[in-house]
């Protein structure tokens, strides 16, 4: 019999794991694999975005409130759920920017900070774990803090002699940076959008496009998942304070997603089985694998 594939997704704040990479997570729950989000940080520190929850019961009772959301959002996706447990570090913001706070994740030393990932990594056992780039997909310090973790944690899990009193070794085989938007998905949604005479919500972000990079040449891996945009989205609005329900991330219509663009796209940064490059599924090569383990 096949070993169950197992997929964790190491995200830095609740509200991340369903605005980046849901609906594959969804599509492979369906698909009867064990899926294990991994939040770092409580989001203590993030903004209230919806405005119709922009009040002072709901600041007074932040970090509550987010962590009943994220359990909202982990059964519409149907994923298990784990907490690092680390502080958000809050964005920080003026000219020059203020010092991140005192003990927060982006603080941390990475070797200690790593230590309850590599644990969660020999206990779930993962096959594949996704997380964000060098970048953080945007610069906040948690999010690079997380991509630090990440690669720290994936690189010791497997060696016995790195954390040894935190279980017995485990390598996962795959590690997948998320690549949420790219410059050709952009101009897909928006050409589509004008296509059927609607206002583009990315117009105004196509003109500041030059001055930032375009990761789309680094994608190496498109899920197709157009299907489970639904649960997505539903997940996503789950995050209530996070989330504007009639905001940006719901202008363009569902189906006009599905046909202009129905993949959620990856970087794949390590791998210790062979899977030729471009793919369409992360346990690409890992499927094989897993017989013999």
């Amino acid at each position: 019999m096949a070993e169950q594939l197992r997929l964790m997704a190491v995200h830095a704040h609740p509200d991340d794991e369903s605005s980046k990479g849901a609906a594959t997570m969804a599509k492979y729950v369906a698909q009867g694999v064990d899926v294990l989000v991994v939040t770092c940080t409580g989001g203590e520190r993030g903004s209230v975005l919806n405005p119709k929850l922009d009040r002072p019961d709901v600041w007074a009772n932040i970090a509550e409130i987010r962590r009943a959301e994220m359990d909202a959002a982990r059964a519409i996706l149907g994923v298990e759920q784990a907490w690092l447990g680390f502080v958000d570090s809050g964005l920080p913001e003026g000219d020059p920017l203020p010092p991140l706070p005192e003990g927060c994740f982006a603080l941390q030393d990475v070797e200690v900070a790593a230590g309850p990932l590599v644990r969660l990594m020999r206990e779930f056992r993962p096959h594949v774990v996704t997380t964000y780039d060098e970048e953080g997909g945007y610069p906040h310090p948690d999010h690079i803090m997380c991509h630090k973790v990440s690669v720290a944690a994936f690189e010791a899990a497997g060696d016995p002699e790195r954390y040894p009193e935190l279980g017995a070794p485990w390598q996962p085989l795959k590690l997948y940076y998320d690549i949420g938007f790219s410059k050709a998905k952009i101009m897909a949604l928006h050409e589509a959008m004008l296509a059927i005479g609607r206002e583009s919500p990315y117009e105004e972000w196509l003109k500041r496009w030059d001055d930032r990079p375009d990761k789309g040449p680094r994608i190496t891996t498109r899920v197709e998942c157009g299907d489970y945009f639904h649960v997505r989205d539903d997940a996503l609005r789950a995050h209530a304070t996070q989330v504007d329900p009639d905001g940006f991330w719901f202008h363009v219509p569902m189906e006009l997603q599905q046909r202009a663009w129905p993949t959620e796209d990856f970087e794949l940064a390590r791998t210790v089985v062979d899977s030729p490059l471009p793919e369409s599924d992360l346990f690409a090569g890992v499927r094989e694998t897993a017989h013999a383990r």
